[in-house]
């Protein structure tokens, strides 16, 4: 081989060549994430992230909706005067009136007219009718005092004993008993939706670590033959997959974070309107409130822890 002028011997025609291949493959990553099958990955966890976010802040949504139904409903009492034969309905609801204010913890009574009293039968019987032939009963609204606490057995005593047959208390114990049921089975089928999600996520970090095992297969047995053990491969697809499910968990819950902030946005919107009015009795105002973005949140990073132990798993497994 020649020298140069300074003596020196040129290097070889493939040196760089061989260096440049030889940092290529030291930086090149054991698991590669810009693949198609990768972003495949990613979107399919940020699609599943979307799904379970949304269900966790509906739920949230239910769930806040259904206290503020509960403190409404348990705020008030209803005394129900039904109409006998030879007794003065009027005088009975004077009667029940006073009762019902001479009671500690009552803040205000109202009587409904005979008038008003019909009226609450129409969405059931219709508009247009004559009920002044029927034994239409009565009701008279209490609401309750924060402090102190009204004495109601004591009130449906006194009731009892002073109209006899002809007045009753209703406390609302069933209907809140029915909402509370309604919102913790909706709030327990939304956590099932999250665990089924999330369950799937995992199905699907497992297909794809097993078919990069199965493409990196060369890979893994030069690693195997200089000296790397299960636990050093096993740590390089859970970093990747890591790597991934925390893209896609971002992006999904970001996305959920935004149709949520949108859902809020409209029912603002329509907040004058009769619908707008009838969707904010129902589910208020489409604010979940720092926990609701605090679960949209966690579902985003418990995917993309699901995603690296999941991976880390079967690579194990698949090592064994």
């Amino acid at each position: 081989m020649s020298e140069d002028a300074a003596g020196r011997r040129p290097p070889p025609a493939d040196a760089s060549a061989s260096g440049s291949s030889t940092s290529l493959r030291r930086n090149a990553p054991l698991v590669p994430t810009d693949g198609s099958a990768s972003r495949a990955l990613a979107a399919v966890i940020a699609i599943l992230t979307f799904l379970a976010a949304l269900c966790a802040g509906a739920a949230e949504i239910v769930a806040s909706s259904a206290v503020q139904w509960q403190g409404a409903v348990a705020n008030e009492v209803t005394i129900q005067v039904r109409p006998a034969p030879g007794r003065d309905a009027d005088a009975d609801v004077t009667v029940a009136v006073a009762l019902a204010r001479e009671t500690p913890g009552i803040a205000e009574t109202r009587a409904l007219s005979k008038t008003e009293s019909e009226r609450l039968l129409e969405p059931w019987l219709g508009t247009g009718l004559d009920l002044g032939d029927l034994p239409v009963p009565r009701l008279i609204t209490v609401r309750l005092a924060a402090s102190p606490a009204a004495d109601l057995p004591a009130l449906r005593r006194r009731l009892t004993e002073a109209l006899p047959g002809v007045a009753s208390l209703d406390d609302h114990a069933l209907w809140i008993s029915r909402l509370s049921t309604m919102a913790n089975t909706f709030v327990g089928v939304g956590v099932g939706v999250v665990a089924l999600v999330l369950l799937a996520t995992g199905l699907a970090v497992t297909f794809a670590t097993r078919g990069a095992m199965a493409g990196n297969r060369e890979v893994v047995e030069v690693l195997h033959f200089v000296g790397a053990d299960d636990d050093f491969i096993a740590r390089e697809f859970q970093r990747r997959f890591f790597r991934l499910g925390l893209r896609g968990g971002a992006i999904g819950a970001g996305a959920a974070l935004a149709a949520l902030a949108l859902a809020a946005g409209l029912a603002r919107l329509w907040r004058a309107s009769p619908a707008g009015d009838e969707i904010e009795a129902l589910f208020g105002g489409f604010e979940i409130g720092w926990r609701g973005y605090a679960s949209v949140v966690l579902i985003g990073v418990v995917a993309s822890i699901v995603t690296g132990i999941v991976s880390r798993v079967t690579v194990r497994r698949f090592l064994d």
